[in-house]
């Protein structure tokens, strides 16, 4: 019997399989690399339509870098560029050779018959080239993970940082006619107009403040500074008060030195007029707990939304501004206070250097969400070398660790108490005990000057000097008792109702008309 020759079968597991199933070549186009060099060549324009797309490293390949480098060195002093400029550049930095000499010069020219769609390619390889960076940054960062002796916290912190700086690379905006921006302004000054006390922006609560401001405008970066003790928490927390419970405005306020408790006691002893030592050891009088249970109402439900992550950086406040405005509409953004934040992950020679990326990512931010930003800051100790009524008083080279925050801010205020100094009285004989003056130093878009409110120190309170505080009697059925600033105790605390007779019950079951507290 003829032996059978046996024929082997198929087996889909022994075929060899394509390298692409195995590995991946990372993003690049060569052939729209040769066409752009070849294109910057031959027209002389060419250049400018793509030096805001492309850098050297948006080349994959080497010598493509090297030539656009020296394309580059010719269109920055201003000399034409050709084949015959290109070579002769190349040749003064010692890199024709590497390119492939004359020849592949002349071969890149010889592709292309014009630069017409010269800004389209060169978009796709800058989007190429981001791409590689993306997938070397998540590698960096997966190999970093697998690292046990690092903290991961850090870590994460690295990344945030190298992510931003990767993404401001690489934001661009581009021009606009200015047709539409003329529609934007118009309509503005319209909504303005149609306003009945004239803001053009988010009113603070604070009458004469807000006049000469016109309100905190969109996109603005606001500096509110001050020495330690001046109140600076307080009067941001006044505002913000103002903001979201009287005029219902959301605000988010980041408070990086207390705690979010700490913050809403302030908060509750702004808006329920009881000291704030007694919020904090919970010693109030009877009449006291029913006029906490009362104002307490106006703190509720409030769109007032408070982040004490401690040592915020400028990433993570990116991540949370965004998602405050997308779903909570938030209007204005505070900040307590600056100089804590950080910008870890990014490398910096000095603290200097670390707030000014602070500072003007701020400012871009504010653009970004189209919305102002109020940051505290610190001052130096400047201010208490000096002698003098106005040798107290702050000024811009005061501000602490960088002439970067002057420079980004569109406003910057200086909070001043006299009264801290033993000053009384000012050179025109006004009485200064109990006030503020609020210093517009620096107004991009209007007026500088001062503005005087009342600080109330038992209350963490600002208010505007002509406003009384009115309190409710905490008695049924309501009411209102009207306290000057004359009929207060010498202490500033509010003396009880005289026909007011507390109750023995339990002061959180609620002696308003709306029922007990809804906790």
């Amino acid at each position: 019997m003829a032996e059978q020759k046996r024929t082997p079968r198929s087996n889909s597991k022994n075929k060899v399989q394509p390298v692409t199933d195995y590995g991946r070549i990372q993003p690049q186009a060569p052939e729209l690399e040769e066409a752009v060099l070849g294109a910057l060549m031959i027209e002389k324009d060419a250049y400018s339509l793509v030096s805001e797309i492309l850098r050297p490293e948006s080349f994959y390949e080497h010598r493509h870098q090297l030539i656009y480098s020296a394309i580059t060195d010719l269109a920055v002093n201003q000399k034409p560029v050709d084949i015959l400029t290109v070579k002769e550049q190349l040749a003064k930095r010692g890199d024709l050779e590497e390119v492939g000499g004359p020849f592949y010069i002349t071969q890149l020219s010889s592709k292309v018959a014009s630069s017409a769609h010269i800004e389209y390619h060169a978009r796709i390889i800058a989007q190429k080239a981001l791409a590689r960076e993306l997938i070397t940054f998540t590698s960096n960062v997966q190999s970093k993970a697998f690292d046990e002796t690092l903290d991961v916290d850090d870590l994460m912190q690295e990344a945030e940082g190298r992510l931003f700086e990767i993404s401001q690379q690489n934001m661009k905006k581009d021009y606009t006619q200015i047709n539409p921006v003329i529609a934007e302004a118009y309509q503005l000054i319209q909504t303005a107009a149609a306003r009945t006390d004239g803001l053009s922006g988010l009113e603070s609560g604070f009458t004469k403040l807000d006049k000469m401001t016109s309100g905190w405008q969109r996109s603005d970066l606001i500096i509110i500074a001050a020495r330690p003790a001046m109140g600076k928490t307080a009067f941001v927390l006044s505002m913000a008060k103002n903001i979201a419970v009287n005029y219902r405005n959301p605000v988010a306020v980041f408070s990086l030195e207390m705690s979010n408790v700490q913050l809403v006691n302030r908060l509750i002893s702004n808006a329920c007029e009881i000291p704030s030592e007694k919020i904090k050891s919970g010693q109030l009088a009877d009449y006291e707990w029913q006029q906490l249970d009362y104002k307490l109402r106006d703190l509720l439900d409030a769109p007032l939304y408070v982040d004490d992550t401690p040592s915020l950086s400028v990433f993570e406040l990116r991540t949370k501004a965004r998602r405050l405005v997308r779903e909570h509409g938030v209007r204005i953004i505070i900040i307590d206070y600056l100089q804590l934040m950080n910008a870890s992950g990014m490398s910096f020679g000095s603290r200097q250097e670390e707030v000014s990326t602070i500072s003007r990512s701020l400012k871009g931010l504010a653009k970004e969400l189209n919305i102002p930003i109020i940051a505290l800051s610190q001052l130096n100790r400047g201010v208490e070398n000096r002698e003098g009524e106005e040798g107290k008083r702050p000024q811009l080279s005061d501000l602490r660790e960088s002439g970067a925050i002057e420079q980004d801010a569109d406003m910057v205020c200086f909070i001043h108490r006299p009264e801290y100094y033993k000053i009384y009285t000012s050179q025109d004989g006004t009485d200064l005990r109990g006030m503020a003056e609020i210093i517009i130093a620096k107004h991009r878009n209007g007026a500088v000057g001062d503005v005087r409110l009342r600080f109330i120190g038992q209350f963490t309170r600002f208010q505007n000097p002509e406003d009384d505080m009115v309190i409710p009697q905490p008695v049924d059925g309501g009411g209102g008792l009207l306290v000057s600033k004359m009929n207060m105790e010498s202490d500033g605390s509010v003396p009880p109702p005289a026909d007011f007779a507390p109750q023995t019950d339990n002061p959180f079951g609620g002696v308003g008309t709306d029922g007990p507290l809804p906790f």
